[in-house]
């Protein structure tokens, strides 16, 4: 059954006023003569399959190009909602059954890569540093839904409160140095709040059009076994990193550009996270790390910055900006300009005493382009330039390029 966003507009010269094409509607798009008719579509139910990837230059630690695929299914109905996301050793996987305004909540999610992983510093990657480790947890809550302006499938507001538990795993490799000390294999659970508020409209390519979002993650979490760790300097005592707190949030605006059409957007985004007592480590840590700039609802709380690799920054307080100029160029074919400034305290794990970064803002450039593609897909290309945070000064380039295919 369609969804309630399912409309129909048409592109022709007797229209008084262009209007861009919104997701979910049907359009009939004139080009060269010939009409084309793109036909409404089920929001709520969706498949789709992504592939690309990041190309830098020069590396980032000792990685040129770095391969992404990713599996999308949503399916929402009056009873539940069900969202997945399917990458193979990382995966989130939510659940709601609705009743009424009230929702019980499900999540599980896993980042299990079993190839060794070192922290990148100075632009290199730190061999010392390198060990094996990963987590899976699940969360069970409970919370509030509520529909709000402009009422399509993916605008509400939300409250949350979500108990977590978990494995975590670490382990050394061959490269591991020899005074790094690991923490014990433990269970980790605690307790989230978490808000969500979605009122935007999204163009026919889902890209954020028009309106406010913006949320809050409020997270307590506790080790069960722990114990003094460092991971070759810095040593992180048991006392101060077996429980921690962490606060996160972030606010989006998209909006035209005074005097000029419809095809001219303004994005505005401001993220933020926090640790009052400064006991992060290198789990807990909040993590900045690489990807698109995101537009669909579950993903509005991920903060990219252009170039980097996935989850590269481990962090114990940052605040990260985005300013962007989108203009449509056709119906299927966006051009956008992006600023995006970050500062972080960032701990060098290899170093004898935490080096923090908040006096180096990071600063990046982007140029990209979003086209609709024939067999119903869209195709994602963005080059970024990198005033050196990524590589400790020394500046970078970097080619982001995605293709999804929906069913």
């Amino acid at each position: 059954m369609p969804s309630k966003d399912v409309g129909s507009i048409a592109a022709d010269a007797g229209q008084a006023e262009y209007r861009t094409p919104l997701a979910g509607e049907q359009y009939v798009l004139t080009l060269l003569g010939e009409q084309i008719v793109i036909p409404p579509r089920d929001r709520a139910n969706q498949l789709a399959l992504t592939l690309g990837g990041t190309f830098f230059s020069p590396a980032v630690g000792n990685t040129d190009a770095l391969p992404f695929a990713a599996l999308y299914w949503r399916r929402e109905s009056k009873r539940s909602r069900t969202r997945l996301i399917f990458g193979l050793f990382v995966n989130e996987l939510d659940h709601a059954l609705k009743y009424g305004r009230f929702e019980l909540l499900g999540h599980l999610e896993n980042n299990t890569v079993p190839f060794p992983v070192k922290e990148i510093e100075n632009g290199r990657e730190v061999k010392q540093s390198s060990i094996v480790w990963g987590q899976a947890a699940g969360w069970i809550g409970a919370g509030y839904h509520l529909p709000v302006a402009p009422f399509q499938m993916d605008n509400d507001l939300r409250i949350q409160v979500f108990y977590e538990g978990g494995y975590l795993y670490s382990g050394r490799t061959a490269e591991t140095g020899a005074h790094v000390v690991l923490p014990p294999d433990t269970y980790v659970h605690g307790l989230r709040l978490r808000t969500r508020y979605d009122g935007m409209r999204r163009n026919i390519l889902e890209l954020l059009h028009k309106g406010f979002a913006g949320g809050m993650d409020v997270e307590w979490g506790r080790r069960m076994r722990w114990s003094d760790a460092t991971y070759g300097g810095t040593i992180f005592s048991r006392d101060a990193t077996q429980e921690y707190i962490k606060l996160s949030g972030y606010l989006i605006a998209a909006m035209p550009l005074p005097g000029l059409s419809e095809q001219n957007r303004l994005i505005l985004s401001l993220y933020g996270g926090a640790a009052p007592d400064r006991n992060l480590d290198r789990f807990s840590a909040f993590r900045i790390g690489g990807g698109p700039f995101p537009n669909e609802s579950d993903d509005l709380a991920r903060s990219p910055y252009p170039g980097a690799q996935f989850n590269q920054f481990p962090v114990s307080d940052y605040v990260l900006g985005t300013v962007e100029y989108r203009r449509e160029l056709l119906a299927f074919l966006y051009l956008h300009l992006r600023g995006t400034f970050a500062w972080a305290n960032r701990d060098v794990l290899t170093s004898p005493r935490p080096v923090k970064l908040d006096d180096s803002p990071g600063k990046a450039l982007s140029v990209g382009l979003t086209s609709g593609c024939s067999w119903n897909s869209s195709l994602y290309l963005e080059y970024s330039h990198d005033d050196g945070i990524l590589r400790n000064g020394t500046p970078g380039d970097s080619v982001l390029a995605l293709w999804s295919k929906s069913f």
